[in-house]
Formats: structure tokens, sequence, C-alpha cells
């Protein structure tokens, strides 16, 4: 998803609206990457959170106190307190269809910007001084890396090259004629826009183009009349920010500061700030910084198998049914006496008034390896029939261990806990870890006694789950989990007693609050022996299969106080 140069300009707007004047209270580094500066403005305490993270670069508001990460103290961090902290929020300026924001303050030792860079793997965050003079920036970039545009302290502030190209809002009908006519008439026509125009991201060009034409995938040489295209440009660049999101499956998957009309369910939102938050993950618990990757290489991670998925089943489609192949074969080794050089049909009459068999042939190939080419296809297909299921299985159980750790990060309230869903990703081969991180006490899953007295545990992450399932309990306790969705898994354990059915109901809210049918009224869940779960073969921690269930219908119920 882009933060893209509408998506920024609607933050600038935001920002001035609700910040301008509002006094410095508090500076802190989330982590080693990000920054966040709590503002007393318009009587009310705000929260700014800036990312210069490759993937998750970006800059707004959220409602959580952001808490400040381990390590010592950065010299950004001691700069930015000596002279942005007691100053105030004086201008918000974005550079014409840049990713670029420029926030300047009236601090304690006079005037300074702080200028937050999100543009991909450049990102970053850097303290100017009035004289233009970096004082030090996030990520520090020497000649070594880039002798072209140093950022270090003591040296000029130079900003990333600007683009070449005409911008969304100065856009004409002469001037888009001419991009057009620089591309062939089969190109797409949202690559087109991306490549012709300033601060156009991929999303901002589908959305043109299917405001245009009514096809994403249209070409430049669909292209019969330019007025459209142009209404459609001019739309985007110069309407007042309307923001808006997308959900799929309960997680958002797409924002920009338009109605997203080419997706569909697209809903409106309070502001660009709020949809920046729901999809970054930046909501829960404060730990912004933290989540917002995780969350970035979920969806990818999702994504890829959901294009693994497709593949699979389109090889299945392709690869056809295999004993009607073998059938065709025999087929025609069995009248192979009666086809004709150069023949590309052999119709076999049953008799039987069943319709007739109807073979295709190469005609550039004799009968007989017409008959193998068959037999070798139904080989194949014989092989997928039997192999490929098993990998849909695999990659839906793959999905399904994806959907538990989103879950797991949308509750994750402690730092702790997020580093290890960070571990479950590096291990499992979504996340990339550059050195390995210090060793932290694995968090402990929840441990609470019913009302008639029965201890119960609740595991709030995969490992947790596998846990409390596998590790604290025995045949004879109750295991409930949320059905069809992911949560937590919970345990009641029993010491050989009965357990009554208000503690069976009690521990049922327990699972439908730690699931993700937390917001709904009502959730099945499944109750059932531990002795009847097991783990899910070849699966990740906390995957099971169970049997002799029963469903409860409850609603979610907070743990006690």
């Amino acid at each position: 998803m882009y933060f893209d140069a509408l998506t920024t300009a609607a933050v600038a707007a935001e920002l001035r609206a609700e910040l301008l004047g509002g006094r410095v209270q508090q500076v802190l580094i989330p982590d080693h990457l990000c920054l966040a500066l709590e503002l007393y403005a318009h009587r009310q305490r705000r929260y700014l959170f800036a990312s210069a993270h490759p993937q998750a670069a970006r800059l707004h508001l959220v409602t959580d106190k952001p808490r400040r990460g381990p390590g010592g103290l950065p010299p950004l961090l001691l700069l930015l307190r000596k002279y942005v902290r007691g100053g105030c929020l004086v201008d918000v300026h974005q550079p014409p269809a840049e990713r670029i924001l420029h926030l300047a303050f009236e601090g304690p030792q006079g005037p300074v910007t702080l200028i937050v860079e999100a543009i991909g793997r450049y990102s970053n965050l850097v303290l100017v001084a009035e004289d233009g003079t970096v004082l030090d920036a996030i990520k520090r970039v020497g000649p070594d890396i880039n002798r072209y545009r140093v950022v270090l302290p003591g040296h000029t502030y130079t900003p990333p090259p600007a683009q070449d190209k005409l911008r969304l809002a100065d856009v004409t009908e002469y001037r888009l004629r001419q991009i057009l006519a620089g591309w062939p008439p089969d190109a797409l026509l949202r690559k087109v826009l991306v490549e012709g125009l300033a601060g156009v991201s991929p999303l901002v060009a589908r959305e043109v183009v299917f405001r245009a034409l009514g096809d994403i995938d249209a070409r430049a040489g669909q292209v019969s009349q330019i007025s459209p295209l142009l209404e459609a440009c001019r739309a985007l660049a110069l309407e007042l920010p309307q923001p808006s999101m997308v959900h799929e499956e309960g997680q958002v998957t797409a924002f920009a500061p338009y109605p997203l009309m080419h997706l569909e369910g697209w809903e409106p939102v309070q502001s660009m700030s709020a949809a920046l938050a729901a999809y970054f993950g930046a909501g829960s618990g404060g730990y912004q910084a933290a989540k917002a990757l995780l969350f970035q290489a979920i969806k990818a991670g999702q994504k890829r198998l959901a294009r693994r998925r497709s593949k699979l089943v389109e090889e299945q489609e392709v690869a056809g049914d295999p004993e009607s192949l073998r059938q065709m074969g025999e087929a025609i080794l069995a009248y192979v006496y009666q086809i004709e050089p150069g023949q590309s049909e052999l119709v076999v009459e049953w008799g039987t008034g069943e319709p007739p068999l109807r073979v295709s042939l190469d005609p550039r190939l004799p009968a007989s390896e017409n008959a193998q080419d068959y037999f070798r296809r139904y080989r194949k297909a014989q092989r997928g029939a039997s192999e490929i299921p098993k990998q849909l299985a695999r990659v839906q159980a793959e999905r399904e261990y994806l959907d538990q750790l989103m879950q797991d990060l949308t509750m994750a309230d402690n730092r702790p806990e997020i580093d290890a869903i960070r571990h479950a990703l590096a291990k499992a081969g979504y996340l990339k870890e550059k050195r390995k991180a210090p060793a932290s006490p694995a968090p402990r899953p929840l441990r609470f006694t019913s009302p008639d007295g029965f201890r119960v545990w609740v595991g709030k992450n995969a490992l947790q789950n596998e846990d409390v399932t596998f590790r604290r309990a025995v045949p004879d306790d109750l295991w409930l989990h949320a059905r069809g969705v992911p949560g937590a898994h919970v345990i009641v354990q029993t010491e050989g007693r009965t357990v009554p059915e208000q503690t069976v109901a009690w521990a049922a809210g327990l699972a439908a609050y730690y699931s993700r049918g937390r917001d709904d009224t009502q959730v099945a869940i499944d109750v059932v022996q531990r002795r009847y779960v097991r783990r899910l073969k070849g699966g990740r921690p906390g995957q099971v299969v169970y049997r002799g269930e029963r469903t409860l219908q409850v609603a979610p119920q907070p743990p006690p106080e």
C-alpha cells in the first residue's frame, strides 16, 4: 500500500487543521527508525507518529500514546528534546507532488524543521537548522552510501531530486495526449500514468483509469475520448480529501484520500490518519512502530499464498480429468489403423446411444505419438490429482497460520508478545531478521479462576496456544476455541471434577473475547475434551484438528479485572 503524494497532501492538510500552534510536550523514539511527538493543541493532547521504515514510511496522528522503545538515547532524540520540545509547530509544508513533509517549529533554541521523507528505501527523518544545516537524522547517510546526497550532522541539507514529470494537478488535454502518444496502444493505461505523471502511485493510476473507462486493465489505445481521463485526473488532484479504506476478512487492505471506487466494499473513514493507523495496525496498545512492519509482512505473506493457490487451481483445471485422457489415448490405439495422416479428430461411435467420444489429434504427428501424448498427460494429471489437493491443503493451513498471527499481533499489548510474533514470522520464512535479537522473557499465557473455582488458561498467540493445549492441559481438561476464526486456545483444568455449565459458558466468553469475533454480538465456540485435540500434521505451532466437539453461541466477555 502506498503513502503516496496525494496521501501526503491529505495528511498535511489534516495536520495544519489539527496541530498548528500546538506545543510539543514530549519526544519519544519508539524504535530505531521511528519517532513520536506529543503536542498540546486546541486544548487536547495529540500524538504525531513518523516512520522511516522502508516498507512503512509515513506520518500521521495516532490515538494511543506511543511508548519509548528499548535501548539508550539516540543523538537525534537528544537534539529533538533540545530544539523541539517546548516549541510550537508553526507550519506544515509539502514540496509539490512529493512524499515529503516539512514540519517547522519555533523551538527554545530558535526555528528548526523536521523533514519527513517517506520515499521507500530512502526514507528518512531529518532535523534541519534555520540555515539549512543538518543537525541529525534517524538514518545517517555518508558519502560512501550516497556521495550526491550526504545526510550527516554539519552538512547542508539537500532535498531528494525532484521528479521531472508533469504534476497531476497541472495536466491538460494537450499534455495528456502527448503522454499517450509516446506509448504503444497495447500498453496498460495505468502504467502510462504512473510513468508519465508526478505523484501518481499505482493505486492512484488504477482509480483514475477505472473512473475514466470502468476497467483498471484498459489499454492506452482504448482512450477514444480524452475528456473522461482528464476529468478523472483533475478530480483526484483537486478535490478535498475524502479518506476511505477497504476491509477484507477483517483486515484493512487499502486506504486513500479519495473514495476507492475501483475496489468493492470501500467505506469512508473519519480522517486520513485514522485510515493509516487502521492499515498499519497503529491503534492498539501504543506499540505502533513495533507492529507496523509485522502487519506488512503478514499481509505480504497472505498475498503470496493467494497467488500460490490461484496457480495451483489453474494447474488443476489445465491438467483435466485423468480417466478421460487415458480413455482417449486407448481409443487412438484401438483405431490406429483407421486414422489417416493429417487427421485432426477421431470420432468413436459407441453404438449404445451414448454421445460419441471426440478425440482431438495433432495432424503433424502420427497416431501412435498422439496416443503417447495423451498417456503422458494422463500420468501428469494423475500426479496432479493426488498432489495438488495436498498442496492446496498446505496453502490453506499456512493461510490460517498467518491469520492467527495477524490476530495475535492485534491482541499483543507488550513488547515480548510482539517480539514472539516477529520470531514466529522469521522462523516461518515471512520476515528476515538481520541480526539475532537479544533474548526476551517468553510471555506467559493468561491465567484466570472461574466463578466456580476452576483454573482457566488462555493463549494469546500461537506459541501460547501450543503451550496451554499440549503442555499445561491433560486429556480430561476442556478445550475451547472460536469456530472458524483465529483466536485463543482456552483450557479449563478439571482436576477430575465435573465442570458446571456456568464455568463452560464463562470460559467460552473468554474464548470469544480473545478471538477475531471480539466485536461481534455472538460467537460460535467449540468445546471438546483435550484428548480429542491433536496437532495438525505438518502444521505450525498452535495449529490443531479436533473431533467430537459441541458448539455454544456466546457473547464475548472481557476477563475479570
